[in-house]
């Protein structure tokens, strides 16, 4: 099979998705070729030369980088199937892409829809469940509805901030009703860039402003005392059925993070290699843990999410309640991420869960070709 590993793209998670790429493509098996497709930071696609494959193969320490040679600029043919990515007119022959996007036309539905236009199959969420999942205000509107439990939250639109009297009412109720401190981001970013806590309206004025630099819908949260739990989740929440073990959903071991930083952020998360502690398994009684994961598989189901998902959970320190937090439906992949690491712990191996999304990728592929699309 022809696999196009795609990787860098316009996000601020530009940097991670290099990491995560060079992960996945030691994780391919050997009856695989594949094809590197790097996107600049400007949105453009290069083909990367097979000399950076084996660059990385070679060399656990390396990480891709995106080499911008005019003549390997690919143009996309909707409809064109395996011959929809062509470099200088000639096809690259692709059977299936494995995006390794974050955050930003990575997991947002973005590339999913133009992979659907392209009919290719790829690994991960479709069109409209990635583009839900994205949307962190959406997202817990459809938990909220499912009667599953989110943290009490607040959802601030750009307009606002534009009216002094309207923003000021606004800031006023939130307070009433969230009390401090609070934690602020954007309903459409990933890996906390433009996430703040706030401890007093000062510092809720600034967190405001700052993750507005990211979208033009924040989500303002109230901030509860938690341990921070995440559940790695597998499989088609759509079309499964009993005929294909990959296509099954299926929670994983969950993990714990004990961050030393005030929370989570970034710099936590990539940068401080002390940053957070992952425990994994995560100390929790029997009973804890499959409460988790039948919760993740029901938020996942909910979703209609597909392929694979990292769902967060917060529990409480002082009431014990579990709430769910976000889903990232392109987690990370790199050699300290916790989705890999989860499902290793429940036995499943980095290259056995290539193997799996690969064998689920083409699965739903193959039952969506199925399907009428004109008289």
């Amino acid at each position: 099979m022809n696999i196009a590993l795609i990787y860098g793209g316009r996000s601020g998670e530009h940097e991670i998705s290099l990491i995560s790429a060079s992960s996945i493509a030691r994780g391919f098996s050997k009856e695989h070729k594949i094809i590197l497709i790097g996107i600049n930071k400007s949105g453009r696609w290069f083909l990367q030369p097979e000399s950076e494959l084996e660059r990385i193969l070679n060399n656990k320490s390396e990480t891709f980088k995106i080499i911008e040679d005019e003549n390997s600029c690919i143009n996309i043919v909707p409809g064109a199937k395996q011959n929809s990515f062509t470099v200088n007119g000639k096809s690259l022959n692709v059977d299936l892409v494995f995006p390794a996007l974050h955050g930003t036309y990575g997991e947002d539905g973005t590339i999913q829809g133009l992979l659907d236009m392209a009919d290719l199959p790829y690994v991960g969420c479709t069109t409209l469940s990635s583009a839900i999942t994205m949307d962190k205000e959406k997202t817990k509107m459809i938990w909220q509805a499912a009667g599953l439990p989110v943290v009490p939250y607040v959802c601030m639109k750009r307009f606002v901030v534009v009216n002094s009297a309207v923003y000021d009412a606004v800031i006023e109720d939130t307070e009433k009703e969230l009390g401090y401190p609070m934690f602020v981001k954007p309903c459409c970013a990933g890996s906390s860039n433009g996430a703040s806590k706030a401890r007093n309206r000062k510092e809720l004025n600034f967190a405001i402003m700052e993750a507005f630099l990211w979208d033009d819908k924040i989500l303002i949260e109230k901030a509860i005392s938690a341990r921070e739990i995440e559940c790695s989740v597998t499989g088609n929440s759509v079309t499964f059925s009993s005929e294909y073990d990959f296509d099954n959903v299926v929670a994983y071991i969950p993990g714990e993070i004990a961050p030393s930083h005030i929370f989570y952020d970034f710099d936590a998360k990539y940068n401080d290699p002390d940053g957070a502690q992952l425990l994994i398994p995560a100390e929790l009684s029997e009973n804890d843990i499959e409460k988790i994961r039948k919760t993740a598989c029901a938020a996942y189901k909910v979703l209609d999410a597909t392929g694979l998902s990292r769902v967060d959970f917060f529990i409480d320190k002082n009431t014990k309640e579990l709430y769910l937090n976000e889903i990232n439906t392109l987690p990370g992949f790199t050699s300290i991420s916790m989705f890999p690491k989860m499902c290793e712990a429940a036995g499943l191996s980095f290259e056995e869960l290539i193997a799996l999304l690969i064998e689920e990728a083409v699965s739903r592929y193959n039952s969506k070709q199925k399907l009428s699309t004109s008289r």
